[in-house]
């Protein structure tokens, strides 16, 4: 069957383009950060990279896999227990952020086997326990010495300027390699493998889609970046307390930068989580308050703006800066219009 000649597809628009190429200018200015900012500027910005991370993991597994859990904190206090434990052994601290992550990635494919097997509700609770039994493991192990914790005492080989200097350029590299690996998945075939599962798994069997194979990879990578976020974190706060990073205040964290941001959309994760970065800095110190605020704006957004702030203006303005998916054209005699986008998710071989 031939293509309809008054109809083009493109992945790739202007907007796109320059886009792209604005996000390598602010990384490439932002790598320079260390040279002219003080130690607390670094310090701070070095939280928003983690931050980032979490969003767009958490994003990944429940706005695009379908699979919303509230025990991300197993894998981000995992990360900072197997950080602790490899530079404890003599490993680089620095390598050993990275190593934990891969390690506990690994972890989560046996964790994966019977966790994809439950379904909605039962696969968040499920996740909580597993936090949980985790939680449990860490404090009988006698480096930790239960809730007392340990530090991680290898950064203090380096001088407090380098430290935070690594600390920051450790976090940057970590979120820039988390973004590029999201993007390039969810725009490839395992992408919208995962969309089509979301939207309807019995369907996407079907059509021959392998579910719980494409599943396991979308829940994996989200460990990673957990146990990745955690592991860096640790590099910042240098001590470990399992109560802390086991503590179920980082997945409320990840699905309230979400929701604000935009669930089930590239850019909303990232502007969740500058936006909470935002709040925290602003009001963080105002105790219980703080939370009590970040809970009420998680349920004012829940329940009148559900695709979050980059949702609405992807259905008000069409505005798409990272397409995952395709854009259809239609081309008439006089000019080119672009067939409106009702604002949806991004559902298999759609932007």
């Amino acid at each position: 069957m031939s293509q309809d000649p008054a109809i083009r597809v493109e992945r790739w628009t202007p907007l796109s383009r320059i886009s792209i190429l604005g996000a390598a200018i602010v990384l490439a200015i932002l790598a320079t950060g260390p040279l002219f900012f003080d130690n607390n500027a670094i310090d701070k910005l070095t939280t928003l990279f983690i931050y980032v991370i979490l969003a767009v993991t958490w994003n990944a597994l429940a706005g695009y896999g379908g699979l919303v859990s509230v025990g991300q904190q197993a894998f981000f206090g995992l990360g900072a227990y197997a950080a602790v434990r490899l530079a404890d052994a003599g490993v680089n601290v620095y390598a050993s952020l990275i190593l934990a992550a891969v390690i506990i990635a690994a972890v989560s494919l046996p964790i994966s086997s019977f966790m994809l097997r439950l379904k909605g509700g039962e696969f968040a609770i499920g996740m909580w326990v597993v936090a949980e039994l985790c939680h449990l493991l860490v404090n009988l192990d006698s480096l930790v010495q239960g809730e007392t914790g340990t530090s991680l005492i290898a950064l203090n080989a380096y001088e407090a300027d380098t430290r935070h200097a690594l600390n920051y350029w450790v976090a940057l590299g970590s979120m820039t390699v988390i973004l590029v690996i999201l993007f390039v998945l969810l725009r490839s075939r395992i992408g919208s493998a995962i969309q089509a599962i979301r939207d309807n798994e019995e369907a996407a069997a079907a059509l021959g889609v392998r579910v719980m194979g494409t599943k396991r990879i979308i829940f994996v990578f989200a460990a990673f970046g957990a146990a990745l976020a955690g592991a860096l974190w640790l590099a910042t706060a240098i001590t470990f307390q399992p109560k802390t990073y086991f503590g179920v205040q980082w997945t409320a964290y990840m699905i309230f930068m979400v929701l604000v941001g935009g669930l089930g959309t590239f850019e909303g994760a990232i502007l969740g989580a500058l936006i909470f970065f935002l709040i925290e800095a602003w009001f963080g110190a105002s105790g219980v308050w703080y939370l009590v605020g970040l809970g009420a704006t998680a349920l004012i957004f829940s329940l009148f703006v559900p695709r979050g702030i980059w949702g609405w203006l992807e259905r008000r303005y069409g505005l798409n800066l990272l397409p995952l998916g395709y854009r259809i054209l239609g081309i008439r005699p006089a000019a080119r219009t672009a067939i409106p986008n009702d604002g949806a998710a991004p559902s298999a071989g759609t932007s």
